[in-house]
């Protein structure tokens, strides 16, 4: 499936892996999880599987989470809530969701050399939310992500009402917010999202 299929979903795509695919999703999605102890300190793998075992929607979100490049961890456990959030960890911008613009009105405006998508109907058919700048900025505490690649945020409504949209990276062990005109795309950018489970 491409991008440009992806934010648009057939009605009757039933949104639920083939019981073989949910067992190799959560081999995959385990041996990352033990992989980083660090990401998920006091959290038990048993309690995650569980959670998601009762989800099928959630994990055909986190496979195409993986399908895209993002390689999906837990990053946070809400006790509140019971909820376990899972983001993009990949050391990079995830591969399969580079060069879109910010969002549908964006892609629409431009008139030539369109993208084939844009990174908010993206997420959406995924399931997933894009980081806000608040949670890229937390979710680059866990290590150094996109050295050399960059990230879409999510956009506060008055700078997007102007035409700009926000994007971040990670450069001389620091982390930057940059803005770009809304539609402009670029093979080096692409977007994290987060899934609560």
């Amino acid at each position: 499936m491409s991008v440009s299929q992806l934010a648009k979903p057939k009605a009757s795509t039933k949104r639920e892996l083939p019981a073989k695919q949910q067992e190799e999703l959560l081999r995959t999605l385990q041996a990352r999880f033990e992989k980083n102890t660090a990401r998920h300190k006091a959290v038990a793998w048993t309690d995650v599987k569980a959670r998601l075992e009762g989800r099928p929607e959630k994990l055909w979100s986190l496979s195409e989470m993986e399908r895209t490049g993002g390689e999906p961890d837990v990053v946070r456990h809400d006790r509140s809530t019971g909820e376990f959030v899972f983001q993009d960890c990949a050391p990079e911008s995830p591969a399969g969701r580079r060069s879109l613009c910010y969002d549908r009105q964006a892609l629409d405006a431009r008139k030539e050399n369109k993208p084939k998508n844009n990174a908010m109907d993206v997420a959406a058919a995924i399931g997933i939310e894009i980081l806000t700048e608040a949670e890229y900025r937390d979710f680059q505490k866990l290590g150094a992500f996109d050295a050399k690649t960059s990230s879409w945020v999510r956009t506060p409504p008055e700078i997007r009402r102007l035409g700009g949209a926000l994007y971040c990276d990670r450069r001389y062990e620091q982390v930057f917010t940059y803005h770009n005109g809304a539609d402009s795309y670029y093979a080096a950018r692409g977007f994290r999202g987060s899934l609560s489970v």
